[in-house]
This record gives structure tokens, sequence and C-alpha cells, in this order.
């Protein structure tokens, strides 16, 4: 196995808006993240279960992007908070490259504070499959940020991924990813859909 499920992402126009709707689904409360210097973007964390962390995102108003696009199609994002992207993590992610779907740009070197990252940049912003392919992280010597939050007792039970070339998409994880809660649906309109697991026991759907 190549790739280990790393987090979830949750789109919104503003951070604040973003993190009441999901704290109010969820009955916990998030952790004060950062800010992205290289795309003007900043966010909030959510330990989850398993190593597992819940990412809220948006544009910084106060930011001036280095580079644009920004990343996970925040330039295009319009509505209601909503999940918009996994990110799975490797080791050696050039090497990987050429084994990825088209749409790929190159790596980036990201920075802050004590972590230091490499992220695969898409060319548009967005990710392939219209952003059912997850994003590709390398923590590198980086501490995880998981084990930095408090485990919320939110669980991940599943994540449906939901595309018309669903096979295409599940063919280009066949080998680089093994893990049971990704679900393939074959389905007209691209999405991403997470169930969890609440403290109360309640399931939610994002």
């Amino acid at each position: 196995m190549v790739l280990e499920f790393d987090h979830l992402v949750i789109s919104s126009e503003r951070l604040e808006a973003g993190v009441q709707t999901i704290e109010a689904l969820l009955g916990v409360s998030f952790e004060a993240g950062g800010k992205h210097p290289r795309y003007g973007t900043h966010n909030a964390l959510l330990g989850l279960a398993g190593g597992l962390y819940l990412e809220v995102i948006a544009i910084d108003p106060d930011a001036t992007p280095e580079v644009l696009p920004r990343w996970f199609g925040l330039d295009e994002f319009v509505g209601a908070p909503r999940l918009t992207n996994w990110v799975c993590r490797g080791q050696g992610l050039v090497a990987l490259l050429p084994e990825l779907p088209l749409g790929f740009a190159g790596i980036a070197q990201l920075t802050r504070a004590d972590l230091a990252w490499d992220m695969a940049e898409a060319e548009r912003g967005v990710l392939p499959y219209d952003q059912c392919f997850p994003g590709l992280i390398d923590w590198k010597d980086s501490t995880h940020p998981s084990t930095r939050l408090k485990d919320c007792g939110v669980r991940l039970e599943a994540l449906e991924l939901t595309h018309p070339n669903i096979k295409e998409l599940e063919t280009s994880l066949c080998g680089l990813l093994g893990d049971a809660r990704v679900e393939f649906v074959e389905g007209a309109t691209p999405k991403l859909a997470a169930r969890l697991r609440t403290p109360s026991g309640k399931m939610v759907t994002l």
C-alpha cells in the first residue's frame, strides 16, 4: 500500500460559517488551525478517531495568495459549507506522479510553524475526477497533525465517492490505497459523502 487515508476537507465561503455548521451537525468543537500563505487560505481542525482529522478551509479575506489557482477549487466554491475533498498521505510524491491521473501539475513544498510538508498541486486547482480523486500529501518528518488534536469521539465509518466514471477512478487508486471505508458508486453527478458516527452514537452524513 502506497497511500493512507489522511483527512477530510470541508470547503466554506467563510471559515467561521463552516466551523459553526459542522460543529452544529456533530456536536463537537473545532480547534484553531492556521494560515496557508501560498494559497491565501486558512483553516480549523477537528481530530477524529483512528488518526484522521477533519479540516474546514476557506479563502482568507486578509491574505494575498502567492499562486493561483488556489487548492481544492476554492476560487470557484460557492454555496453552503460542504465536503469537497479528501486527502491521502504517502512518501515520495515526486516518484508517484507518473502513476497518477492527468491533472497534477507538480509538488509544492509548504511550511507553517514547525510543520513542513509536500502537496501535489492540481493544474486548475481542481483535483482529477471532479475532486473525487484524493489530494496527496507527504508530511515528511513533521509530527502528524492528528497527534496534536484532541480526539473528539467522532469516527469516520465510510467515504462514498460518486462519479460517472467511477470504474476508472477505482482503477486509478488500485494498488495505491487499500481502505475498506472508501466506497465507489456510479452516478451521473460527482460528489463525496462521509458517514460519521458522533460520540452519542448518532450517524451524520457530510
